[in-house]
């Protein structure tokens, strides 16, 4: 393939899993590549490991304030309201809004989770172990990420679903399935903040001993959140923390399906180092956040390129987890895999994901089920990508096993 030939704008590439080789190419004989566009000044894509890194831990030089994390700026209306989200702003604010938030993701409180998610995880493969078939993504992947937000958030568990249509909507405006333009993902995003709006006004009235009560009391040197910035942290831990496990679950069993001799490594031996193993193989494959994009503050050389104050910087997280300098053999699935120097979660920094040690919990918890309890899982149709350029998704993956009896729920 030629560098003339790569066009990462076109979310159908995505959708149709050539973005690999057209990032391969990249990393092989341009790695600081100038990619056009065809309704925008063209942007610098980032493809190497270190490289990566570097740019992402450079906040004052790439900053995520400028004009947001995705390829195409957002519109002046728009910026009003997603300076006030996390993802979208730089130090010292990102610090002081990082330290708050954290006071609900101690490691005390994500280890609270742990035991009410094992029971959750148990009951949803209960929920579809006699049947033996399934849409996989629906009926599986979606359900143990969403409970855990509807947990972790104080969100009724009957209200899920709602959750879950309103982050398909806004991360899927690429995709016709889920919506016909971007005004029905900020519909959707309306509909979300409002919901938590008066979730927290509800909390204020009769607190819980529920993250969401420790976030609007969070407090350091007399500085709390703001009404709309806990309403946005709440729209983006929807989002991230539902579409993100979601995803790289489907991926990883999607590999596993696909890859027979490392899915019975783990049927044969599901001890925890090796499911911990298995787990940081399928967050480097899945890599569900495919890209972040920055915009440079100041001029900057990176591997002889000329970056100009005011250009976009993109990083392709899916390459560097495949670069072959770091990884080998990269496009071999092995849950064996170790050291696993993946950047799944970022490269470091101060945008490192504040939901990993969730994420991993989660897909500890689902595939130790999931292996110990149906062994010989296979695919039974065609497995439908999202059309996406940013999350690498899977809406549909039916799928059949053996059938087995439920375990007891405790």
């Amino acid at each position: 393939m030629q560098l003339s030939e790569i066009n990462l704008n076109d979310p159908e590439v995505f959708q149709q899993g050539l973005h690999h080789e057209m990032l391969a190419t990249i990393r092989r004989h341009d790695p600081v590549y100038f990619h056009p566009e065809d309704d925008g000044p063209g942007y610098w894509c980032v493809t190497k490991h270190a490289d990566l890194i570097t740019v992402n831990r450079d906040y004052q030089t790439f900053s995520s304030a400028a004009k947001g994390v995705n390829i195409p700026d957002p519109q002046p209306e728009q910026m009003a309201a997603i300076n006030n989200m996390m993802l979208y702003m730089d130090p010292p604010r990102h610090t002081r809004y990082r330290l708050l938030v954290n006071k609900g993701f101690t490691p005390r409180m994500i280890g609270q989770l742990e035991e009410s998610l094992r029971l959750r995880t148990r009951a949803i493969i209960n929920n579809i172990c006699e049947k033996g078939e399934c849409d996989f993504v629906e009926e599986l992947a979606a359900e143990l990420p969403l409970q855990a937000i509807a947990d972790i958030l104080g969100v009724p568990q009957e209200d899920r679903r709602k959750l879950f249509e309103w982050s398909n909507t806004m991360i899927g405006f690429d995709d016709p399935e889920f919506q016909g333009s971007r005004e029905d993902g900020e519909r959707a995003a309306a509909e979300l903040y409002l919901y938590f709006n008066m979730l927290a006004a509800e909390r204020r009235k009769e607190p819980r001993d529920d993250i969401v009560t420790k976030l609007i009391n969070a407090e350091i040197d007399g500085d709390k959140l703001s009404e709309q910035e806990f309403d946005m942290f709440a729209l983006l831990l929807t989002v991230a923390g539902n579409e993100t496990t979601r995803n790289a679950t489907s991926h990883g069993m999607k590999a596993l399906i696909e890859h027979p001799d490392e899915y019975r490594k783990l049927v044969d031996d599901p001890s925890p180092q090796r499911i911990e193993r298995a787990v940081e193989e399928i967050l480097r494959w899945a890599t569900p956040v495919m890209y972040f994009r920055r915009t440079a503050t100041a001029d900057y050389e990176l591997r002889g390129k000329k970056i100009k104050a005011g250009d976009k910087v993109v990083m392709w997280h899916i390459s560097a987890n495949r670069d072959e300098e770091v990884f080998d053999d990269p496009y071999r699935f092995d849950v064996d895999r170790w050291p696993n120097e993946h950047i799944a979660f970022g490269g470091g920094g101060p945008h490192y994901c504040l939901g990993a040690n969730l994420a991993r919990m989660e897909l500890r918890l689902i595939f130790r089920e999931i292996v110990t309890r149906i062994p010989d899982m296979q695919l039974a149709g065609e497995v439908e990508m999202l059309r996406s350029n940013f999350v690498s998704g899977i809406k549909r993956m039916p799928v059949t096993f053996t059938p087995t009896a439920p375990l007891p729920a405790d």
